[in-house]
């Protein structure tokens, strides 16, 4: 494993925390979002990978801002297919496209009824980052 032999640099593992750490802040709203995108596949039905990445993918579009959605869906996609089923890739595309081009309007509501996010340096580390998928 690549992890292994080389070791993550440390802005790496601080946008690794950060991520995490938003995602589990905000799972509500972005859950919720994503549920709106894809009204046919509930989200305790989707496959655990496919809605994990899609947790991630929508928090850095919403809540981060600090990479280009272009670069968010394309990673996105690329985990899909490296972890997920045949259909995942084109899955997450989809579901990521309508994100990016109603975003205007799926910020504001996650704004409205997320709470700030600390970034995971101001966290404590008392919180179990092995919760519910």
């Amino acid at each position: 494993m690549r992890l292994q032999e080389d070791e993550l640099p440390s802005e790496g593992e601080a946008f690794c925390r950060d991520l995490a750490h938003g995602v589990l802040q905000h799972r509500e709203v972005l859950d919720r979002i994503l549920q709106r995108i894809a009204p046919e596949w509930p989200i305790t039905q989707m496959a655990i990978t496919d809605r994990n990445i899609l947790r991630m993918a929508a928090f850095e579009v919403l809540f981060s801002g600090g990479t280009p959605a272009k670069v968010v869906i394309n990673e996105a996609v690329e985990l899909a297919k490296l972890f997920g089923s045949d259909s995942s890739g084109r899955f997450v595309n989809g579901v990521l496209g309508t994100l990016v081009a109603k975003r205007r309007e799926f910020a504001q509501e996650a704004s409205a009824a997320a709470p700030p996010t600390p970034r995971a340096d101001e966290a404590g580390s008392s919180g179990n980052p092995h919760t519910e998928s």
